[in-house]
């Protein structure tokens, strides 16, 4: 627990008028399947006066079918914050890599044997359809990648580069490298534990809570952060309430202001019943006949 955070808590109760959830491992099942309680929860929310928002690793495109259900209204932060855009996918702000940096994280990845792929505007790049969990994240994201010999030309306006591989170990590794050798230059995150997200340096989810608090008008320590990932540790630092799944590691865990039951287990719609709705403005429960 932060010192930060101790101090307001001093100061009264904890008021929280956004939630920022990150997606894959703590909104959605392992299977990526959005509960009933899940979609009863943000409805819930938004009866209490508190408005909901989704951020994520996925590209915008890869959000779509969560628009309906939990009648988003809130700009989506993609990419980690690296593309945002409205329920309807315009586009409000895009933080992209010089093609120079782009390049040379691409020989990093290359150089620890680790496939790459690149995202750039809509589009998905990888150079080979059988690599490992090109499939998956088709299925995640409901659109197919396209294949390319090379990525030669397509760097210019890279959003996302992603080093995938199941050697954990060698995902560590180059994410460590990578974070050394562009210092300053790229922001280097595992979104999973086979993911390493490589974005604009200020496309991270920390910035996505400043962003979203700027362009809200609702101060940070009114934003409550639900993750499961090192990259969602980021956002926790910047909110005045953080949540952290049962299936995140002990690390992400420390670094929560609560924990709560996995996403196999309902662990979204407990949080809020749990942490979030209680720190709703009394004002706002009043208003809606709570």
């Amino acid at each position: 627990m932060t010192g930060a955070r101790a101090d307001r808590s001093q100061e009264g109760p904890l008021q929280i008028r956004l939630l920022i959830a990150d997606v894959d491992g703590t909104l959605v099942t392992q299977d990526k399947v959005l509960t009933p309680r899940a979609i009863q929860a943000v409805h819930r929310l938004r009866d209490a006066g508190i408005a909901f928002a989704i951020t994520s690793g996925r590209p915008p495109r890869g959000m779509t079918m969560l628009v309906e259900p939990l009648a988003l209204t809130t700009i989506i932060p993609g990419f980690n914050g690296g593309m945002f855009v409205r329920p309807d996918m315009t586009l409000v702000e895009q933080h992209t890599l010089p093609a120079s940096v782009a390049a040379r994280v691409i020989e990093t990845v290359d150089a620890h044997g680790l496939p790459a792929w690149v995202y750039r505007g809509k589009d998905w790049f990888v150079r080979k359809r059988e690599a490992p969990h090109v499939a998956r994240e088709e299925s995640t994201v409901q659109f197919p990648p396209t294949v390319v010999p090379s990525f030669e030309g397509l760097l210019d306006q890279v959003v996302k580069i992603v080093a995938v591989s199941d050697d954990l170990d060698a995902v560590k590794r180059c994410e460590s490298d990578t974070q050394t050798a562009f210092a300053g230059q790229v922001s280097a995150a595992r979104s999973q534990p086979y993911y390493l997200d490589v974005t604009h340096p200020s496309a991270n989810k920390g910035a996505v809570v400043t962003w979203m608090s700027n362009a809200m008008r609702i101060p940070a320590e009114q934003i409550a952060t639900m993750g499961d990932q090192p990259n969602d540790v980021l956002m926790f630092a910047k909110s005045g309430l953080s949540i952290a799944v049962a299936n995140a590691s002990p690390e992400v865990q420390r670094e929560a202001t609560h924990v709560t039951t996995s996403n196999e287990e309902e662990g979204f719609a407990n949080a809020v019943e749990r942490f979030i709705l209680p720190a709703a403005r009394p004002s706002d429960l009043t208003r809606h006949g709570h």
